[in-house]
């Protein structure tokens, strides 16, 4: 609960660090050659551009879609389809305060990366299968970040 408490501050302390959804498509990400100067400053020449995801699951219905088929999907087939595709998958949370929604974290060399992997990953026909298998309506909340150049995960 506490390392939920510590992101939730840190994505609303530090808003520079972040790109919401809303961003342009293709907004830098990355290592501090890609970034704007005023927010390059700390960031690490070697960072990744990682991008942590929050999916809530809308309820079950009539016995299709809610959380649990969504950690299905992903223990099935869709995180190795992302790798398959060039995602690192750093990790996935279960919120408490909201069992309905799935934390997770990818890494990417830089943005342009991301969207390289996101492509090619949407188009798979096997993507396209498990997506159909377990249609489950999401509300997502992506956020962008470059590694700071103190920090131990780059």
């Amino acid at each position: 609960m506490n390392s939920i408490k510590y992101l939730v501050m840190i994505l609303l302390l530090f808003p520079q660090m972040f790109s919401s959804i809303n961003a342009q498509d293709g907004e830098p990400c990355g290592p501090a050659r890609v970034l704007d100067s005023e927010i390059a400053f700390n960031v690490a020449q070697d960072s990744r551009c990682f991008e942590l995801r929050f999916y809530t699951a809308n309820p079950t219905v009539k016995g299709s879609g809610g959380v649990d088929a969504l950690h299905q999907r992903f223990r099935e087939r869709q995180q190795e389809l992302l790798t398959t595709h060039g995602a690192e998958l750093i990790g996935y949370w279960q919120r408490l305060d909201n069992p309905s929604t799935i934390v997770w974290l990818l890494a990417f060399r830089d943005r342009a990366h991301r969207d390289e992997v996101f492509s090619s990953f949407r188009a798979d026909p096997e993507w396209l299968a498990l997506r159909e298998k377990y249609n489950v309506p999401v509300q997502r909340e992506l956020f962008f970040m470059s590694a700071t150049d103190y920090s131990a995960l780059k």
